[in-house]
């Protein structure tokens, strides 16, 4: 459904999009992710025509983000981190307002209406001036209009931005809905929000594209040292080194120490996991093994190394 082949874009002499390609199937929810200013809005604004590229390809749909701007957009729902709505109308005069602006026929707008009232959950807001509402059934509006001519492919730029915790949840559970018949690209730089809606990320990080895949293939691709964190109940002699004498452990760091109670941090290579080693040098050793936890590579260890400045 989307097709990106070197695609740059330059702001005088700035590059905000560096020579980027990437391919989105049909039925995909992708998380389009990166820190702040490293070129996930620029490069969403060329794939919903709302500006040209430098150089390179974009096609969307099958056609060229350049040749077949007007037809792209019929096809595509797009909601930018700036919700584009009136709030001087109500949520149903704005619908209506959007389906006309879409060229959806009067006889289907009451139905596509309908539908985004059921979809984004707008009924007990329908009759109430955008203005008046909260941040949360405005993003359910902006979605709603996105939404509202059935499009094949949604693009959405930081749609949880300035949400509470509850309404983070609402939208996201609304995404995850809508992934299961559209195609997603979901812009963001929050990491819970890839890990909760999509099924394969792309991190982009000073207009370059540093990684793609599933969010178990990232994590598996991740090269470095996996931690576990361990409690014991013992008399001090001699944990650390018998801790450090198990095989595939490169560092063992006791984090503190207070009577017979101890707590370790054990590097260990990754891949490894070394807790029935662990728990059964607990038993040899007549230790009380209190706390035994095994912390596994995260979508964050991934992100906060490829994109560290």
């Amino acid at each position: 459904m989307i097709n990106v082949h070197k695609l740059t874009k330059h702001y005088d002499q700035t590059v905000a999009v560096d020579n980027i390609s990437f391919e989105v199937a049909k039925g995909e929810i992708v998380g389009f992710l990166g820190p702040n200013g490293a070129g996930k809005t620029t490069t969403m604004k060329i794939l919903t025509c709302y500006m040209p590229p430098t150089s390179g390809k974009a096609n969307v749909a099958g056609m060229d983000v350049l040749e077949g701007s007007l037809q792209i957009r019929k096809r595509i729902g797009y909601l930018p981190e700036q919700n584009p709505l009136y709030n001087d109308l109500d949520v149903l005069e704005y619908l209506r307002f959007v389906a006309e602006l879409r060229g959806i026929s009067k006889d289907q707008q009451n139905a596509r209406i309908r539908k985004m009232i059921e979809v984004c959950g707008l009924k007990q807001v329908i009759n109430k001036n955008i203005g008046e509402m909260s941040k949360g059934f405005k993003q359910r509006v902006g979605l709603a209009q996105a939404m509202i001519h059935d499009p094949d492919i949604l693009i959405l730029d930081e749609p949880t931005s300035g949400l509470d915790p509850n309404q983070i949840v609402e939208i996201r559970n609304l995404i995850k809905e809508i992934g299961r018949e559209k195609t997603v690209i979901l812009s963001t730089h929050i990491l819970p929000e890839v890990q909760a809606t999509c099924n394969r990320a792309i991190i982009i990080d000073k207009g370059s594209i540093v990684a793609d895949g599933s969010l178990q293939e990232l994590q598996a691709a991740f090269h470095g040292l996996e931690r576990i964190s361990l409690e014991i109940k013992a008399a001090p002699n001699g944990i650390s080194e018998k801790l450090r004498a198990i095989d595939h452990v490169k560092t063992v760091k006791e984090e503190s120490s207070k009577g017979d109670l101890h707590t370790f941090i054990l590097e260990v290579e990754k891949g490894q996991d070394l807790r029935e080693k662990i728990f059964d040098l607990s038993v040899a050793e007549s230790w009380k093994l209190l706390e035994l936890h095994r912390e596994v590579t995260t979508l964050e260890d991934v992100f906060r190394q490829l994109t560290h400045r």
